[in-house]
């Protein structure tokens, strides 16, 4: 079936398409996962060298994030693509759509989240774009972080709890994780908006007023979301994995009165 897609040399994509976002589009090819630069039937050059220059920063990210915990293996980035491990699971938020998980496969999930982007923050990176459609899971349903185009790399040995990276840091990473836990456990769409309510025209991320995101009021895990969207109530991803660590599927409302320190 035609696509509006074309490869960036201008000839039409044919590689099924497995799916696609603002600068880039994932085909698959010999059962692994490839990603190309977007380039719509009517798009010019220039809009297609922007979406090549995008790519080529996604490459950097995941050259400084090959071998990391809870990140999408990378194969090799020839000829401006990202090949990659092909996840038969698909992404999580067309995942959860079609089934509600065990609270055993949600907590699971969402630790090992934590897990992954501490050791995403210990390379000096903020991801900057965590979302449910950005995290895929693989044929035993671990989780991986995909999808770095939007992500801060900053200098080795950075002070990531010190850093602000025009309103992106590890905080606004974890304030997004918080919408996505939001997400998996109630079935209803979260966004941790850090533009909402900006002009228009450039502008640096800002942290989101509350009333703006849902109440998590008698939500599983309530607590610890709720900590994840208050700046700096968390110390930094490992401080999360800790509290996510000591909850107890048997006996949860207990650990998150306990849980909660702002």
């Amino acid at each position: 079936m035609s696509t509006p897609f074309l490869n960036f040399d201008g000839t039409p994509l044919s590689d099924p398409v497995i799916g696609y976002g603002g600068t880039g589009v994932v085909v698959q090819q010999d059962g692994i996962a490839v990603k190309i630069p977007l380039r719509y039937i009517s798009d010019s050059n220039i809009d297609a060298q922007a979406n090549l220059k995008v790519i080529r920063h996604e490459i950097s990210v995941y050259q400084r994030l090959q071998g990391c915990d809870g990140v999408a293996c990378c194969f090799d980035f020839l000829g401006d693509c990202i090949r990659m491990e092909l996840m038969e699971n698909g992404d999580l938020a067309a995942y959860i759509k079609k089934r509600r998980p065990p609270r055993s496969d949600q907590l699971s999930w969402f630790r090992q989240m934590a897990h992954g982007l501490a050791h995403i923050h210990d390379r000096c990176v903020v991801v900057a774009d965590i979302a449910t459609k950005n995290l895929l899971l693989s044929a035993d349903l671990s989780i991986r972080f995909c999808d770095f185009s939007e992500s801060s790399i900053l200098p080795l040995n950075t002070d990531m709890e010190r850093v602000d990276e025009r309103g992106y840091s590890i905080y606004t990473d974890m304030g997004q994780l918080g919408a996505v836990m939001y997400e998996v456990v109630t079935g209803y769409p979260c966004e941790f908006d850090l533009f909402r309510d900006q002009p228009s025209g450039p502008a640096c991320a800002a942290w989101p007023r509350r009333d703006i995101l849902p109440s998590t009021q008698n939500v599983w895990l309530g607590s610890i979301i709720e900590r994840c969207w208050v700046k700096n109530a968390f110390q930094n991803a490992r401080s999360l994995l800790a509290v996510l660590e000591a909850v107890t599927l048997d006996c949860p409302l207990e650990h998150e009165r306990s849980s909660m320190n702002i």
